[in-house]
C-alpha cells in the first residue's frame, strides 16, 4: 500500500467516512447518506485545499486518533474539541502540517456532537454508487472505523483555494427548526398540531445518523391505524405511536408507515447534527414555498 494513508490508532465511539452522499437513488431504496453537518465538512475540506465533495472523517462525541504514514496537511472542525499532536496542543479550525508517524488526537466534543477531519487529497476508499459515504442504515460504503484500520489518501496537490482559518458557528443552545406542515398533519388532533409548533421538546440520547429523536409532549392522533408505507424525504418529521417526533437525517429510510406531521427545511439540519442530548428543540411553522 502507498505511504499516502492514515493508520487508525483510536476509532472512537463512531467514526465514519462521509462526503456529499449519494442522492438520486431513493427509488431504489438507497438513502442519500453523507455528512450530517455538510457546511462543516465543506469548510474543513476548504481549509486543506480539497474540493467540497472530498471524503472526510465524521466523529461522534469522543473523536478519534490517527497516525499518517507520510507528511500530510489536515484540519479539524465541526464540534469544538481539544486537538493534540503527539500530546501537544494543536489548532482546531486551521490547517495543520503533520509529520509521518505523529499521532493526531481529536478529543471529546466540548460543545456539539460531530467533529470533521479533512486530509489534503481526501480519503479515497472505494466509492459505491458514486459516493464514499458510510450509510449505517443500508450498509453501503465503507464500514465504521475500527482500531488498526488503514485509510488510503489521495495526492495532496489539488488545484483548489486554501485558507488559513475560517469562522465556524457554535452548536445551538436551542435548536430552532423551521417546518412546513404536512402532508399528514390531519392525522393529529388540532391540539397536537398546536403543541408541535408551540411547545419545547428536547434532543433524545437515542438520536443517531438516521434520525434526531425528541423527548417531550406526546402528539395525540386524530385517527387510529397506520398508513401504507410511503416515500420519506430528508427532514421529514415522522411521529411513531409513542407520539414523540423524529426528524429524519442523512441515513433515513426511503419509505415509512408512520404519519409525517411536517418537513424541516434542509438548511436547518446542519444545526440538528450538532445538537447534543438535552438540547431544547422548537419547531416553527413556515408557509409552503
Amino acid at each position: 500500500m502507498s505511504d499516502r494513508a492514515l493508520f487508525v490508532v483510536r476509532a472512537g465511539a463512531l467514526t465514519t467516512v462521509q462526503d456529499r452522499g449519494r442522492p438520486g437513488h431513493a427509488h431504489l431504496g438507497v438513502p442519500r447518506s453523507g455528512a450530517l453537518d455538510a457546511p462543516a465538512a465543506a469548510l474543513v475540506n476548504r481549509l486543506v485545499g480539497n474540493p467540497a465533495d472530498a471524503a472526510v472523517l465524521e466523529t461522534t462525541l469522543d473523536g478519534c486518533a490517527l497516525r499518517p504514514r507520510s507528511d500530510v496537511t489536515l484540519a479539524v472542525g465541526g464540534a469544538h474539541c481539544r486537538v493534540t499532536v503527539d500530546g501537544r496542543p494543536a489548532a482546531w479550525g486551521s490547517p495543520l502540517r503533520i509529520r509521518a508517524g505523529a499521532v493526531l488526537d481529536v478529543g471529546r466534543a466540548v460543545t456539539g456532537v460531530r467533529a470533521y477531519v479533512a486530509v489534503a487529497g481526501g480519503i479515497v476508499v472505494e466509492p459505491v454508487l458514486g459516493s464514499r459515504s458510510t450509510d449505517l442504515l443500508s450498509g453501503l460504503g465503507p464500514p465504521p472505523l475500527t482500531d488498526g484500520a488503514v485509510l488510503p489518501l489521495g495526492g495532496d496537490r489539488v488545484p483548489h483555494a486554501r485558507v488559513d482559518a475560517a469562522p465556524q458557528p457554535a452548536p445551538p443552545a436551542q435548536l430552532v427548526l423551521r417546518v412546513t406542515l404536512g402532508p399528514r398533519e390531519d392525522w393529529f388532533t388540532p391540539d397536537a398540531v398546536r403543541a408541535f409548533v408551540s411547545r419545547t421538546f428536547q434532543v433524545s440520547s437515542a438520536s443517531n445518523r438516521i434520525g434526531l429523536r425528541t423527548e417531550g409532549p406526546a402528539l395525540e392522533r386524530a385517527r387510529g391505524g397506520e398508513l401504507a408505507s410511503e416515500g420519506m424525504v430528508l427532514g421529514a418529521v415522522q411521529v411513531p405511536p409513542a407520539g414523540r417526533p423524529v426528524v429524519f437525517l442523512a441515513d433515513h429510510p426511503t419509505t415509512g408507515g408512520y404519519p409525517v406531521i411536517g418537513v424541516v427545511r434542509t438548511a436547518d439540519l446542519a444545526a440538528a447534527a450538532q445538537a447534543a442530548p438535552g438540547t431544547p428543540v422548537r419547531f416553527v411553522a413556515v408557509r409552503r414555498r
